[in-house]
């Protein structure tokens, strides 16, 4: 491994704060990749009359169950329930609420406080609050993950331009954004969320034409000082094209400096699919969503169990991001000491 990678990586791990907030970060996030076998109103194994089947994978009939319709089976019916184990067992995940579950045997009108059925309590429309919470917290980071990696790739291409060619082309280009960086982002997503309805893929597309200036300016500056390196006018004269030029001996320096902002913009995107869902221009009704629940906590004040977990898990999100692109700056910063 190269020595400077190896030094990076022994600064990064000295650093015990962004060192173990990066194993949380990606404890929190690859559980939530597996949502469905975690929090899900379906069994994860069903054995009945001799044969093994996978509601989680696949939807059964009711009467492959011993019931009398041929609608798909609704597991969490009793009568269902009894049908099954008089022949078989079954094997529930450790939540047994998929975010658009309603749980209609509340003891108390919805929203419902934490229990022993739902440990976290239930929404206003009865809804389990932990469910939600798993799979907002994969929506919301994977939002962040594509928001950051398509921006990122165009904030990169479009400063590496303006940084190598200079001139008139970097004149137009910082002309253009600062005309595109003075527009209202937050109020034209609004106003286009108002006249088109909302998808995950639709808001992504809207708020990427917004997300990519984050890095021009760092990679621009550091094209303009490496395009008159020795190293790089030895390249133009041996007659290499601009693109290898650009992509393969000055970006890769560019890079390190990208790198330690990345942690930091994905934080912001999340704020942004928070913000845009609290406000109610974001993701579809009854998707999961952090915040549609802190909406919900504000509209009711009387069940605070809402707001609390909502902010609890979106702090904690965002406080580890910080705190892994702090050791990332410093594990790149060359006057850092291990």
């Amino acid at each position: 491994m190269n020595p400077i990678i190896r030094r990076r990586l022994r600064a990064f791990r000295s650093n015990g704060r962004a060192f173990w907030s990066l194993w949380i970060f990606l404890f929190l996030f690859l559980s939530s990749l597996g949502a469905e076998f975690i929090a899900n109103d379906r069994p994860l194994v069903v054995y009945y009359d001799g044969a093994f089947y996978a509601p989680v994978f696949k939807a059964y009939p009711e009467t492959t169950f011993g019931g009398d319709f041929e609608t798909e089976t609704v597991y969490r019916d009793p009568f269902v329930e009894d049908l099954i184990k008089a022949k078989g067992w079954i094997l529930w995940p450790p939540v047994r609420y998929s975010y658009k579950t309603i749980n209609y045997n509340l003891p108390v009108p919805a929203p419902a406080p934490p229990s022993r059925e739902n440990l976290l309590g239930t929404d206003d429309q009865g809804r389990d609050v932990l469910a939600r919470i798993i799979y907002g917290v994969r929506l919301s980071v994977l939002f962040g993950l594509m928001l950051t990696l398509g921006g990122s790739v165009v904030g990169v291409c479009v400063g590496a331009v303006q940084g190598y060619y200079g001139g008139i082309v970097d004149l137009a280009g910082q002309r253009f954004l600062e005309i595109w960086s003075g527009m209202p982002a937050l109020f034209i997503l609004i106003i286009l969320a108002s006249m088109v309805a909302p998808g995950f893929w639709w808001l992504l597309a809207v708020t990427m034409l917004f997300s990519w200036m984050s890095l021009v300016d760092v990679v621009r500056a550091e094209f303009l000082r490496g395009r008159n390196l020795e190293y790089v006018r030895a390249a133009k004269a041996l007659g290499l094209p601009d693109r290898v030029i650009m992509f393969r001996h000055i970006l890769p320096n560019a890079m390190i400096a990208t790198v330690t902002f990345m942690p930091f913009i994905v934080s912001g995107s999340i704020t942004t699919l928070t913000s845009l869902d609290f406000l109610g221009f974001g993701l579809p009704p009854g998707s999961p969503s952090l915040g549609e629940l802190l909406a919900q906590g504000k509209n009711n004040l009387q069940a605070p169990w809402l707001g609390l977990s909502a902010f609890a898990v979106l702090g904690t999100i965002l406080s580890l991001l910080v705190f892994i692109g702090e050791g990332v700056r410093d594990a790149f910063d060359p006057r850092h000491r291990s």
